[in-house]
């Protein structure tokens, strides 16, 4: 199985534990990053695009750390033509250019499934499923689904 954890959950593990979901989503993501490192049979994703916006991370300290959780990616893709058009049709449909380059990277991964901890997104997704090639989940739900 192949995953694509965006930005938002590799920032997850580092945000304000006190609230429960957010709790709960961090343990979802790191009992998927340990089950990367465990087990063959999933594999971790990731994109330029990732390690761009993991680059604009105002505080030092977090970008360290996110930029080590990354760094552990099974393979990573490089933003070509094809990506930038897809990108662009995802634009059109009201994804956000960020989250449009994240989606058209994953799907042009072979990506089973997109994680995200964004709402906005993942409403957005859930609202034209049909014309993504990937799946978009939140990290907790999809785990849940699949252990």
């Amino acid at each position: 199985m192949k995953i694509y954890l965006d930005a938002c959950c590799l920032n997850r593990p580092f945000d304000d534990q006190t609230q429960d979901r957010i709790r709960l989503e961090t343990e979802a993501i790191i009992l998927i990053i340990i089950r990367f490192k465990t087990w063959s049979d999933w594999q971790w994703i990731g994109s330029e695009v990732l390690n761009f916006e993991i680059e604009q991370t105002p505080d030092p300290e977090r970008r360290h750390r996110v930029e080590l959780l990354a760094s552990n990616t099974d393979y990573s893709i490089v933003v070509k033509q094809e990506e930038i058009e897809r990108a662009v049709q995802l634009e059109m449909l009201g994804f956000h250019p960020f989250d449009a380059l994240h989606i058209a990277c994953a799907e042009s991964g072979g990506a089973d499934v997109f994680l995200t901890t964004d709402d906005k997104l993942l409403n957005k997704a859930n609202n034209l499923s049909k014309q993504l090639r990937v799946r978009v989940e939140n990290p907790l739900t999809w785990l849940r689904e699949v252990v």
